[in-house]
C-alpha cells in the first residue's frame, strides 16, 4: 500500500468523523428532546404504579394477585389518569395566565 492509498484512507476517516461530529452537533436538540420525553415518561410510570400501589392497598390487594396482563391495564389507567390530570392542570394555568374563567 502506497502513501497515496493511506493518505487518502486517513483523509476519509477525518471526513467520516467530521461529519459525524456535525450530525451530532444539529441532532443536538433532537437527542435531548427524546431524552425528556423519556424521563417524563418514566416520571408518569413510576407515578401510576405508586397509585396502583395505593389502590391495590385499598382493596387489600397485592401485585402476586394480578397477572402481569392486568396489572399492565391497571397501570395503564393510572397514567391515563395522570395525563389527564396533568392536561387539565395546564389548561387551568394557561387560562389562569390569560384571565380567563372557565364560567364565561
Amino acid at each position: 500500500m502506497g502513501i497515496k492509498d493511506r493518505i487518502k484512507e486517513n483523509s476519509n476517516k477525518l471526513i467520516n468523523i467530521a461529519s459525524e461530529n456535525v450530525t451530532k452537533t444539529f441532532n443536538y436538540p433532537a437527542i435531548k428532546s427524546k431524552e425528556l420525553k423519556d424521563s417524563i415518561k418514566r416520571k408518569i410510570r413510576e407515578k401510576a404504579i405508586l397509585s396502583t400501589k395505593a389502590r391495590l392497598a385499598e382493596h387489600h390487594k397485592t401485585f402476586d394477585d394480578y397477572t402481569d396482563d392486568e396489572l399492565e391495564i391497571i397501570i395503564s389507567d393510572e397514567e391515563r389518569k395522570i395525563k389527564d390530570d396533568l392536561k387539565t392542570k395546564s389548561l387551568v394555568a394557561a387560562l389562569a395566565i390569560l384571565g380567563l374563567d372557565f364560567f364565561i
